[in-house]
């Protein structure tokens, strides 16, 4: 797989674990803030179209919206 395709592979997860959760972007920028993430709405918004975040980011996202498991297939 090319790269382009494993980041849509890793947004598309996380934005389908942020649907299963009930978590919109806005919620998610609070709950990140209540760990001390600083994101704004707009930035995580941008991140995940553009499907290019870091893993940290990825797991301070998992985090934040109790996420204990994230299956790749």
């Amino acid at each position: 797989m090319a790269t382009t395709d494993w980041e849509k592979l890793i947004s598309n997860l996380l934005k389908a674990e942020l649907k299963m959760k009930g978590v919109t972007y806005a919620e998610l920028a609070d709950k990140l803030a209540a760990i001390g993430v600083e994101e704004k709405e707009a930035n995580i918004r941008n991140k995940l179209a553009r499907g290019r975040f870091s893993a940290v980011f990825l797991a301070q996202c998992l985090k934040a919206v109790g996420s204990e498991r994230l299956r790749l297939d």
